[in-house]
C-alpha cells in the first residue's frame, strides 16, 4: 500500500546540524538585534547568553531522549512515554501551534525585509494583499520542496544553510569595522536593566531565534546514525548559533549612528529601523552591504520556514500515530518517506497563522511562538529524569552526566521563559491549550475513556496546575496586563516574582516526576522502529 512505509534514513550529522542551524539562523538574526539593544540597550548580549544557555541545558535534556529513543515528532511523543495520553495531547496541542506558525512567522520576516525594496508588498507594519499572497506563495513552495523526498529536503538545507552562515559573517565583519566604542555607554532602554534583560529573552525573539536546535530531534527518525549523531548535532547547532548572535549583537550595539541615539536605545526601534541591518548598512555608506543583507533576508527566514513547513508535518504524525489525532496524518507514502497528508495540514496551518495577524510585527508574534514552543520544552526535563526510573536498563547511548542537576535548571529556565513572555501571550496560549481538553475527550475511545481518564489524570494533573500556576503569576507579576498608558501595576514585583516563579517551578519539577506512569508505555509500534532503525545502521 503506497500509505504503509517508513521514513528514510538518509540525515547525517552535517545534515542534522545544518537542519538545527538552518532553523536557528532564520529571522532571528534580522531583528533579535534590533529589539534587544532596544528592550535592554548596551546589555543585551547578557540576554543572548542567557537564551543559549537555556536551550543547551534543555537540549542535552534531549540529546539523551532523541539518542535513546530516535523518533519522527519526538518531543510530542516522549511525554506521552512517560506520563501518559493526557500529558501526551496537552504538549502535542501546543507544539502543533508552535511549530505551525513559524513558517508563517519566517514568511512575514521576509515581507518586512522586501517592503524595503519592494512597496507593493506594502510597509512593514501592513502588508497589501499583493504582500499576503507573496507570503503564501511561499508557504506552497516550501510544501512541494517537501512533498517529494526527505533526501532532496536535506541537501537543499545544507545548501541553503551554508549560504545563510556566510552572509551573517560578512555582516559582522564589516560593520565591527565601523565601529563606535562609546555606543556601548549609552543608556535609555526601555525598559531596560534586570526587567529589560528578562523582558528581552523573550520579547526581542532571542530565545526564539535559537528554538531550531530541535530539529535535530524531531528528524530523528530519519537520521542514519542517530545515537551519535543526534546530541552531537543539538550541541552543535546551539554553540555555532550563539557565537553568531553574540558578534551580531555587539557588531549592532557599536555601529548604529550616533544620530539614532538621541533619545537613547528606546529610539531604536521598527520605525527608525524597519530593516536593521540594512538601513545601518546605508548609514555607513556600505550600500553593497545593504543590498547583500536584503538577499539573505531572502534566504534566511524561507530557508526556516521550509524546514518548519516540514517540521510540522512530524509533530501531527507523532500525534496521529499515538492514536491521537485522525489515522490518516500517520501514514507514511511508501515512495518518498513523507508523510504526506499529514504536509498537507502543515501547509494550511502554517496559511491560516499569516492571515489572523495581517496587520501585526514579525515582534509581535514571535513572543506567542517562543512562549508554545517552550510550553512544549518543559516537559523534557519530567519525561528524563522518569525515564531514568522506570527504565534505568533503556540503553543510553548519550547518558548525560549530573543529570538531575541539569534537568532541574532546564526546566526552571523554560518556565521563566514561559513567564516572561507576559500575560497577553500565556492567557491566550495556555487558554487554547486548556480548552483542546475539549478535543481530547472527543479522540478518546469511548470504550476506554473512563479508565483511561482515571489512569492518565493522576500523572497528567500537575501539568494541569502548572499552566494554572503560571496563569495567576502572570496576572499578578511584573508581566501582567498593562493599563491604558502601557504600564503594569503589579502585586508582586520584580525580581520577587521571578523568584517566586522558580520556587514553584522546582516543587512541580519533583511533583512531575513522582505522577510519572509506573510503567513507561512505549507503543510496540514504535520499538519497531527502533529495530528497523538499528537494521538500517548495519
Amino acid at each position: 500500500m503506497a500509505d504503509s512505509g517508513k521514513f528514510k534514513k538518509k540525515l547525517n550529522l552535517l545534515d542534522l546540524t545544518l537542519l538545527g542551524l538552518g532553523s536557528i539562523i532564520g529571522s532571528g538574526w534580522l531583528f533579535g538585534a534590533r529589539n534587544g539593544a532596544n528592550i535592554a540597550g548596551n546589555l543585551a548580549w547578557v540576554a543572548w547568553v542567557f537564551g543559549a544557555l537555556a536551550v543547551i541545558f534543555i537540549g542535552l535534556v534531549y540529546a539523551e531522549l532523541a539518542a535513546a529513543m530516535p523518533r519522527a515528532g519526538g518531543f510530542v511523543r516522549y511525554p506521552e512515554y512517560t506520563h501518559g495520553s493526557l500529558t501526551g495531547w496537552l504538549i502535542g496541542f501546543a507544539s502543533m501551534l508552535a511549530y505551525s506558525s513559524v513558517a508563517g512567522v519566517e514568511t512575514d520576516a521576509f515581507r518586512e525585509y522586501a517592503a524595503g525594496w519592494w512597496p507593493a508588498v506594502g510597509t512593514s507594519s501592513n502588508p497589501t494583499f499583493v504582500g499576503i499572497l507573496i507570503q503564501v506563495g511561499l508557504l506552497v513552495i516550501f510544501f512541494l520542496i517537501n512533498y517529494w523526498s526527505v533526501n532532496v529536503f536535506g541537501k537543499i538545507n545544507t545548501v541553503v544553510t551554508l549560504f545563510k552562515f556566510i552572509v551573517p559573517i560578512v555582516i559582522v565583519i564589516m560593520l565591527f569595522t565601523h565601529m563606535q566604542p562609546s555606543n556601548y555607554s549609552v543608556g535609555g532602554a526601555s525598559p531596560g536593566g534586570l526587567t529589560g534583560i528578562m523582558q528581552a529573552v523573550t520579547g526581542a525573539g532571542i530565545v526564539f531565534a535559537y528554538l531550531g536546535f530541535r530539529q535535530a530531534v524531531d528528524y530523528g527518525g530519519e537520521a542514519r546514525n542517530p545515537q551519535r549523531d543526534i546530541p552531537r548535532a543539538v550541541i552543535l547547532s546551539v554553540v555555532l548559533g550563539a557565537i553568531m548572535y553574540l558578534l551580531l549583537q555587539f557588531a549592532f550595539i557599536g555601529a548604529v549612528p550616533k544620530s539614532a541615539l538621541t533619545h537613547g536605545w528606546a529610539g531604536v526601534t521598527s520605525v527608525t529601523f524597519a530593516q536593521p541591518y540594512a538601513d545601518i548598512a546605508k548609514a555607513v555608506g556600505l550600500f553593497w552591504l545593504s543590498n547583500l543583507v536584503f538577499a539573505d533576508a531572502v534566504i534566511s527566514p524561507t530557508g526556516t520556514g521550509n524546514i518548519y513547513v516540514s517540521a510540522t508535518a512530524r509533530v501531527l504524525f507523532a500525534w496521529a500515530k499515538r492514536g491521537m489525532f485522525y489515522k490518516v496524518f500517520g501514514r507514511v507514502n511508501s515512495k518518498t518517506g513523507i508523510p504526506r497528508a499529514a504536509l498537507w495540514l502543515s501547509l494550511i496551518l502554517s496559511i491560516v497563522w499569516i492571515l489572523p495577524f495581517k496587520f501585526q510585527l514579525w515582534s509581535v508574534l514571535i513572543g506567542a511562538v517562543t512562549s508554545a514552543t517552550v510550553m512544549t520544552y518543559m516537559v523534557g526535563p519530567i519525561s528524563v529524569m522518569s525515564l531514568r526510573k522506570t527504565d534505568p536498563d533503556m540503553p543510553r547511548p548519550f547518558r548525560l552526566k549530573a543529570v538531575h542537576a541539569v534537568a532541574l535548571l532546564a526546566f526552571i529556565f523554560a518556565t521563566w521563559i514561559i513567564y516572561w513572555s507576559g500575560w497577553q501571550t500565556d492567557v491566550l496560549l495556555i487558554g487554547l491549550t486548556l480548552g483542546s481538553l475539549v478535543l481530547y475527550l472527543a479522540f478518546m475511545d469511548h470504550q476506554e475513556r473512563y479508565q483511561k481518564l482515571k489512569h492518565d489524570w493522576k500523572s497528567g494533573i500537575w501539568l494541569i496546575v502548572y499552566y494554572i500556576f503560571i496563569l495567576v503569576m502572570t496576572r499578578i507579576g511584573a508581566f501582567g496586563p498593562t493599563d491604558a498608558k502601557g504600564v503594569v501595576h503589579p502585586i508582586i514585583p520584580s525580581p520577587w516574582d521571578t523568584v517566586i516563579v522558580a520556587i514553584g517551578a522546582i516543587i512541580l519539577f519533583y511533583w512531575g516526576i513522582a505522577s510519572r506512569l509506573p510503567k513507561s508505555e512505549i507503543d510496540p509500534e514504535d520499538d519497531e522502529e527502533d529495530k528497523s532503525l538499528k537494521a538500517a545502521q548495519g
